[in-house]
């Protein structure tokens, strides 16, 4: 750095000295520059969030409001809380019974000549199945015929000696232990006779045991023994099984704490009505009356076992199959119901979205008491008239505005204002969403 040049001293210049140097002006240093580079820069960059936010938070604070504002309606389907008589059923588990189930058996020994019967034929009472080889039984009854005619031959020869033995003491021709003697014979050949009648009529069943016969009305199963095989009375399998199958059972249980509400049913005088459903389906197979309620519950289990009886002529039931038994307790009149599909779950219990007056959704906390035919009685946070939705909770939130969807749209919305919901609009059950694509 040049500095300008200090005055001289006339006097010292002329005697020849020159004045001493000017001192060097003072220099920064280069680290405390570099530390004031980095403080500004520091500086700026905590200034520039106020800065940025200061001048453009206010404005996309109001573009968002704005969208929110904008944001297009959730299409949905809606139907309208209603009362209606109400059907109280409890369901249980059961398996289908046949009413009665014979397994045939030879009552005799012998050879099975042959068989009158298809497997799986249905079969009355009384109609033959089987015949047993009858010559050796034969015999035995033509035996006992022969044997009851000599002693019956026997048994006259000696009454008309006691004829003549009578006779003769009156004339004192005879003795009175004669006659006497005479007398019991006559009745110890009665006796023989009489026997010779028992002995015959035990062929006769046992010649009759050979035309094995149904003893119920039924379905026949397999065929568990072929003619020309010895079978024997005491053989455990027998020949063949008969299920009587119309009409038939179906077995099932209910927790024990159903007791006394199926107790209470039961006295009302009129029979219980019970449903067989189908269990893969949903479907309702047949329709019956409650037979039996358990003398017992069962401790192991706790519940208790019940027995319906229902006809069967379309064979829709079979034995061995597993169904629901819907029993019908009775009928709630006025009840509070909306469809099943309005009913959703959250870790906090049931809920539904209601539409308010504005068109918006809100989660409304509710109790469900009993489920039927698809609707569900809600004992408590709804009221008559509500709008509840039945389709598409799963892209609604909380203060959602909503339009109703078009009918076979799948979930499109009608152009417009929203149209007014049916009065009962039915869904697919909550939690079952239809596919995107559908909903797109």
């Amino acid at each position: 750095m040049h500095t300008p040049d200090a005055p001289q001293d006339p006097a010292a210049t002329a005697a020849g000295q020159l004045p001493p140097p000017a001192a060097p002006a003072r220099r920064l240093p280069r680290r405390g520059l570099a530390l004031g580079a980095v403080a500004a820069a520091i500086a700026v960059l905590v200034a520039w969030p106020g800065w940025r936010h200061g001048g453009l938070g206010s404005a996309q604070a109001a573009a968002r409001a704005g969208e929110a504002a904008s944001a297009p309606a959730v299409p949905v389907h809606t139907a309208k809380v209603r009362r209606q008589d109400m059907p109280i059923a409890v369901t249980g588990v059961g398996n289908v019974l046949p009413i009665a189930s014979v397994t045939v058996r030879a009552r005799v020994d012998g050879q099975l000549d042959h068989v009158s019967f298809q497997e799986g034929q249905d079969v009355k009472a009384g109609q033959v199945l089987a015949q047993l080889d009858p010559r050796t039984f034969q015999a035995q009854l033509q035996q006992s015929q022969a044997q009851q005619a000599r002693d019956e031959a026997q048994l006259a020869n000696a009454r008309a000696d006691l004829q003549r033995y009578s006779a003769l003491i009156k004339e004192d021709a005879a003795t009175r232990q004669q006659v006497d003697t005479q007398s019991a014979l006559v009745r110890q050949l009665a006796a023989t006779v009489q026997s010779d009648a028992a002995l015959l009529n035990a062929a006769r069943v046992q010649l009759g045991f050979t035309t094995i016969a149904a003893p119920i009305a039924g379905r026949i199963g397999a065929r568990l023994v072929d003619p020309g095989n010895i079978v024997h009375a005491a053989d455990a399998n027998g020949l063949l099984v008969i299920n009587q199958v119309d009409p038939i059972a179906v077995q099932f249980t209910l927790p024990e704490s159903a007791f006394q509400s199926v107790n209470r049913a039961l006295h009302g005088g009129a029979p219980l009505q019970v449903q067989a459903i189908d269990r893969g389906t949903g479907e309702a197979l047949a329709t019956g009356d409650l037979t039996l309620l358990n003398n017992q519950i069962d401790t192991a289990t706790g519940t208790i076992a019940m027995k319906a009886r229902f006809p069967n002529a379309a064979h829709r039931l079979w034995p061995g199959q597993s169904v629901d038994a819907r029993l019908v307790l009775g009928t709630q009149q006025g009840a509070l119901t909306v469809p099943s599909a309005a009913v959703q779950r959250s870790q906090d219990g049931l809920f539904a979205y209601v539409i308010d007056a504005q068109g918006k959704a809100r989660m409304q906390p509710i109790e469900v008491s009993a489920t039927e035919g698809g609707r569900s009685l809600v004992a408590k946070g709804l009221s008559e008239g509500d709008r509840v939705v039945t389709d598409g909770q799963y892209r609604l939130t909380p203060g959602s505005k909503v339009v109703e969807a078009a009918d076979g749209e799948g979930g499109k919305a009608r152009t417009g204002a929203a149209a007014p919901p049916t009065e009962d609009t039915q869904r697919e059950p909550a939690g079952q969403a239809r596919p995107a694509r559908e909903r797109s």
